[in-house]
């Protein structure tokens, strides 16, 4: 079947998915879809029938994710400019694993790069990996980390692996992000021999309790830092964290999946003021910048460290000159498509003053959320908005916390989507804002279907 027939059949049905997504019930019709008996995988399948199976799957069991209305782990959506160049990434086919394989892919993240990097105040020359999220952004940026501390110890890591290298001491708050866990594991530090840093009321890791953690240490060390709380939106206070970090030879490793986006903001930068003296940086790109996903992006101020941990060498391999761009140096992988184009179509599309409206409007639109709820008796706002994050607690007139039951009549409603949490040992709502079509009609219209769960939530 020609390639015409089956991209006017993806063109309609992404259409109708699109025309709807806005107003649709945010929640899945159905928790487990089932489109039809499904054919056994031997018989073949007429190419437009999958099609249109696929489109109906999405429609009996889609959450409407890029819609203005969800709330979710901080979930944007995806900018048009954005979908339309991330489906010109699959038509074209390009492996951006090395120059040889696709000079213009590998021109292409070069500018990519040098734009994020000015966008967000850090260090011209980093080098930049674009991986497939926020998670994977830490493991890149922990494993450069893991080969520079050790090579200063005199350690090959790379070559002689863990087993007999010097005590690797990892920092991390007591408010880090599950990701930074995943990365502990991944790259062979453990869980449990994280040393967890206290951390103030709204999750911010405290310097005097960093001090104290660090008084005796010794040897290779790495200290992750947060741009963002997952919970309450808040930045670990870099500066004084630096300074500590910089007095014990540390790399200083930021996770800001979401939160290192407000330097792209005038009017928020100050919240990560410092964040640039650290060595290393993860940031998810569909988080904020609103592109699909497949988006994350690790960046370290030390490319040779970074090469080094990630970089591949075989014979068959035939390596660029200095002067040209080999993805596959700075990421885990080498066959991946080419995600950064999507970066690159929403840049520059936006600019960078589309980019800090985006960002900045979403944290205005948070405000907006918090206002509403607040001055309802029972609800209780537990966070500093500072960002695009809104932590709630509900409780009964009898003052039972109803948080949970609030959150499931909200999703069953499908007005919108809040999730759950836990803060400070009892259930907690949390909302994120972040995608670039939320008004303040949806925050109206979501914060009213809120108030109304919270009310029948204390009357039943």
């Amino acid at each position: 079947m020609s390639y015409d027939a089956l991209f006017a059949r993806a063109q309609e049905h992404a259409r109708a998915f699109l025309a709807t997504v806005r107003v649709r019930h945010v929640n899945a019709r159905t928790p487990d879809p089932v489109t039809s008996d499904p054919p056994a995988l031997s018989d073949p399948v007429a190419p437009l029938a999958v099609l249109d199976s696929l489109a109906q799957l999405i429609d009996e069991g889609s959450v409407a994710t890029p819609g203005p209305r969800y709330f979710g782990f901080v979930t944007g959506g995806s900018y048009p400019v954005a979908v339309a160049a991330d489906w010109l990434v699959s038509v074209w086919d390009q492996n951006a694993a090395f120059h040889v394989l696709s000079p213009a892919m590998a021109c292409l993240e070069d500018v990519t790069a040098a734009w994020l990097l000015e966008l967000l105040g850090l260090p011209r020359h980093a080098s930049v990996g674009f991986v497939t999220g926020a998670t994977m952004a830490n493991v890149t940026g922990l494993a450069a980390a893991r080969h520079e501390v050790l090579r200063r110890a005199g350690w090959d890591v790379e070559a002689d692996g863990l087993q007999g290298a010097p005590t690797l001491r990892v920092v991390v708050g007591a408010g880090a992000h599950a990701s930074i866990d995943t990365a502990a594991r991944f790259l062979g530090f453990g869980t449990s021999n994280l040393v967890r840093v206290e951390a103030d009321d709204q999750g911010r890791m405290v310097p005097e309790a960093l001090e104290a953690a660090l008084a005796h240490s010794g040897g290779p060390l790495i200290v992750c830092l947060q741009a963002g709380h997952v919970n309450t939106g808040a930045f670990d206070p870099f500066t004084p964290l630096i300074d500590i970090a910089r007095r014990r030879g540390a790399w200083v490793h930021v996770d800001g999946a979401f939160g290192l986006w407000a330097r792209a903001a005038a009017g928020l930068r100050a919240l990560a003021d410092g964040v640039e003296r650290a060595d290393s940086w993860a940031i998810d790109a569909h988080k904020w910048l609103n592109v699909p996903y497949d988006s994350g992006i690790a960046i370290v101020a030390h490319p040779a460290a970074h090469r080094a941990s990630m970089a591949q060498r075989a014979s068959y391999l035939l390596r660029a000159d200095g002067e040209r761009r080999d993805g596959m140096d700075w990421t885990p992988e080498a066959s991946r498509r080419a995600r950064a184009v999507p970066v690159y179509a929403a840049l520059k599309a936006l600019g960078r003053e589309g980019v800090a409206a985006l960002v900045t409007g979403n944290c205005e639109r948070a405000r907006q959320m918090a206002a509403r709820l607040r001055p309802q008796e029972g609800i209780a706002i537990l966070n500093d908005v500072v960002l695009n994050q809104v932590l709630v607690r509900v409780r009964s007139r009898a003052g039972g916390n109803v948080t949970p039951a609030v959150i499931a009549r909200v999703q069953d409603a499908g007005v919108c989507w809040v999730g759950g949490t836990t803060w400070q040992g009892e259930p907690a709502m949390r909302i994120a804002i972040s995608n670039w079509a939320t008004s303040p009609a949806d925050i109206e219209a979501s914060a009213a279907s809120i108030l109304r769960a919270a009310e029948a939530a204390d009357a039943a």
